[in-house]
C-alpha cells in the first residue's frame, strides 16, 4: 500500500532517537493483539490451582498454531528441520503428559517449546542448547516490550497520562522487588513468616475489595502474561546466533604462513616449526594411545572373564557397592577417553599423512575398546536390578549408556570423516532430545512397581514405592500379598538407609495411603489436570 501527500504538505517530523526505538521495537501486529489477552486467559483457566495433565496439551496446541498464525508464509523457519522437530516433540510431550502426567514428560514438553521459540527466532540455529537459550533470552524481554508499546488513552486528561507513565515506570522496580522478596523468604524462615502474615493481610483487603480475585491469582494471572509474551512475541536475539555461525561441521587444514598467489613469501623456518610440532604430538598421541590400549585390554579381558558369562555373585557380596562404585568410575574413564580423542583430532594431527593411518587405526581401537567397557558397565547395572530390583538411578544408568554408544559413534565419525567437535555436540544435543522424549513415553513408575513386587525378591523397598506418584497404588493393591511374605520389608528410599518394619505395619501404610488418594481423586472434580493414568488408578481403587 503506497502513501502518497498532497501538493505543499510535508512529512511529518519524526526525531531520530524515536525512529531507532521503533526500528527496534515495533509495534505489535493485530494477530499479537488478539493472541496475548487470549493467552492470558487461557493460560489462567487452564493452570491456576490445578494439576498438570490435559491442560499442558492444550497449552501447548496455542503455542504451536500461534506460532504457525504469526510466521509469514515464506519464512526460512518454515523450512526448517529442526522446527518442526521441536512442533513434533512439543505436541508428544504434551500428549504424553495428558496420558501419564509424569514429570518427566513435562520436562520433555517444556524443552519442546523452548527450542520451537528459539529456532523460531533464529532460522539457522541448529544447536538445541542455543535454541533455548535464544528463546529464555527473548522471553525474558518480551513482556518489557508489551509494556513499553502500551499508551495512555488518547482522550485522557494529563492527570490520566501522568499516571500511567508512572505507573509503567514502577513495573520493572516492583519485578524486582518481587524476585528479591522469594530470595529473602528462602533464606530467611522469620522474614518469610512475617512477610506471609502481611501478604495474607494484603490478600484479604483485596478479597473484600475485589471478592473473586486474591493477591496469589493476580500474581498468577501476571506470570501467565509473562508467559505468553515470551511466545507471542518475540524479541530478536543474535548473540548465539551469531556466536554458533563461527564453527562449521568439518575440521579446516590450518596452512600457518604459507603464500598465497604470490602476495606473501613463505617463512620456510616457520613451516618447520610447525612440521615438528605436529610430528611432536603425533608421537604423544601414539604413545597415548598404544599404551592406553593395552591396559583397556587388561581390563576389558578381566571384565569379559568375570562379568559376561556366568556370573554369580557370592554370598555376602556388596552387589550394590560393586555396582555404584565400579559403574560411576567406568563412566567417567568412558568420557575421558572420548576427551582425550576430540583433543588429539581436534587440528592438523586429522592432516598428517606420515602417521595418520596408524593413529586412525589406534584410536578406532580404543574407542571400540570403550564400547566393550560401556557393555560391562550395562552388565553390571543388569546385575543389580536382577537381584535388587529397578529404581530411578538404574533406569538413568540404562538410558546414558544408549547416548554413550551413539556418542562413541559420532567419535568415529570424527575420527574418520574430520569431523568437528561442534558437529559432536550438535549431533548429540538431538540423541539427548531424542531420549529425553523416549523417557517421556514409558510409565515407569508403574513399571518399576510390578517388577519389584515379584515373589522372587526377598526384599522390598516398600517406602520407595509408596512415595511415588498415587498411579502406582492400584499395582500395590493388586500385589499386597507379596508384602505378606517377603522376607524384609524397609522404609528405604532410593538415596539412603531406614527403618525395617513388619508386614502388618506395610499394609497399614499402604491402606492409609490408599485412602488419602481416594479421598484427593473425589475431591478433584475439575478436567484441566486430567490424565488418564489417574483416571484409570481413579477407577481401580474404586
Amino acid at each position: 500500500m503506497e502513501t502518497s501527500l498532497q501538493p505543499g504538505a510535508q512529512w511529518p517530523a519524526v526525531s531520530p532517537a524515536a525512529f531507532a526505538a521503533s526500528a527496534a521495537h515495533p509495534p505489535l501486529t493485530k494477530a499479537q493483539k488478539l493472541l496475548l489477552p487470549l493467552g492470558v486467559l487461557l493460560f489462567d483457566g487452564l493452570f491456576w490451582q490445578e494439576k498438570r495433565g490435559v491442560n499442558l496439551l492444550l497449552f501447548g496446541l496455542f503455542v504451536v498454531a500461534a506460532q504457525l498464525v504469526l510466521l509469514p508464509r515464506v519464512a526460512a523457519v518454515r523450512r526448517s528441520g529442526y522446527f518442526w522437530l521441536a512442533v513434533a516433540g512439543s505436541l508428544f510431550g504434551g500428549a504424553m503428559v495428558a496420558v501419564y502426567g509424569s514429570g518427566v514428560a513435562m520436562l520433555a514438553w517444556a524443552a519442546s517449546l523452548l527450542m520451537l521459540l528459539g529456532y523460531v527466532n533464529q532460522p539457522h540455529l541448529k544447536l538445541v542448547l542455543y535454541a533455548v537459550l535464544t528463546a529464555l533470552n527473548s522471553a525474558a524481554q518480551a513482556w518489557l516490550r508489551v509494556l513499553r508499546g502500551v499508551r495512555a488513552p488518547r482522550q485522557g486528561g494529563a492527570g490520566v497520562r501522568r499516571g500511567w507513565f508512572y505507573g509503567r515506570l514502577l513495573v520493572v522496580p516492583v519485578v524486582i522487588l518481587g524476585a528479591f522478596h522469594l530470595l529473602f523468604a528462602v533464606a530467611n524462615p522469620v522474614y518469610a513468616r512475617l512477610s506471609g502474615r502481611a501478604l495474607a493481610l494484603l490478600g484479604s483487603w483485596l478479597a473484600r475489595l475485589i471478592p473473586d480475585i486474591s493477591l496469589g491469582h493476580l500474581l498468577f494471572m501476571a506470570l501467565g502474561f509473562v508467559v505468553v509474551a515470551g511466545a507471542v512475541v518475540v524479541v530478536p536475539v543474535f548473540a548465539f546466533a551469531d556466536y554458533e555461525s563461527r564453527f562449521g561441521e568439518f575440521i579446516r587444514r590450518q596452512r600457518d604462513g604459507v603464500a598465497s598467489f604470490g602476495v606473501r613469501r613463505p617463512d620456510f623456518r616457520l613451516k618447520t616449526r610447525r612440521a615438528l610440532d605436529l610430528r611432536k604430538e603425533f608421537y604423544a598421541a601414539a604413545a597415548v594411545f598404544g599404551l592406553v590400549n593395552v591396559l583397556l585390554l587388561a581390563v576389558n579381558a578381566i571384565d569379559i572373564n568375570w562379568l559376561w558369562f556366568g556370573f554369580e555373585p557370592a554370598p555376602g557380596f556388596d552387589l550394590a557397592q560393586f555396582v555404584h562404585e565400579g559403574t560411576y568410575v567406568l563412566i567417567f574413564s568412558i568420557l575421558l577417553a572420548m576427551g582425550i580423542v576430540l583433543w588429539f583430532f581436534r587440528r592438523n594431527l586429522n592432516f598428517y599423512q606420515p602417521g595418520l593411518r596408524w593413529l586412525r587405526g589406534g584410536a578406532t581401537v580404543w574407542v571400540l575398546q570403550n564400547a566393550v567397557l560401556a557393555v560391562s558397565v550395562g552388565l553390571r547395572n543388569y546385575y543389580y536390578i536382577l537381584h535388587s530390583g529397578v529404581a530411578y538411578k538404574r533406569i538413568g544408568v540404562c538410558f546414558f549408556l544408549l547416548l554413550v554408544f551413539f556418542g562413541l559413534g559420532t567419535v568415529l565419525l570424527k575420527i574418520w570423516q574430520r569431523r568437528s567437535a561442534y558437529s559432536l555436540v550438535r549431533l548429540n544435543a538431538l540423541a539427548v532430545y531424542a531420549v529425553l522424549l523416549l523417557l517421556a513415553a514409558g510409565n515407569w513408575e508403574v513399571w518399576i512397581a510390578e517388577y519389584n513386587l515379584q515373589p522372587r525378591f526377598r526384599s522390598v523397598d516398600i517406602g520407595f514405592l509408596l512415595n511415588m506418584p498415587d498411579r502406582v497404588l492400584p499395582t500395590l493393591q493388586a500385589r499386597r500379598a507379596v508384602l505378606n511374605h517377603a522376607t524384609q520389608l524397609t522404609m528405604d528410599s532410593e538415596y539412603g538407609t531406614g527403618q525395617v518394619i513388619t508386614a502388618e505395619e506395610a499394609q497399614r501404610r499402604l491402606d492409609f495411603a490408599i485412602h488419602n488418594a481416594k479421598a484427593e481423586y473425589a475431591a478433584y472434580t475439575h478436567w484441566q489436570g486430567f490424565n488418564y493414568a489417574d483416571w484409570q488408578a481413579c477407577q481401580a481403587l474404586r
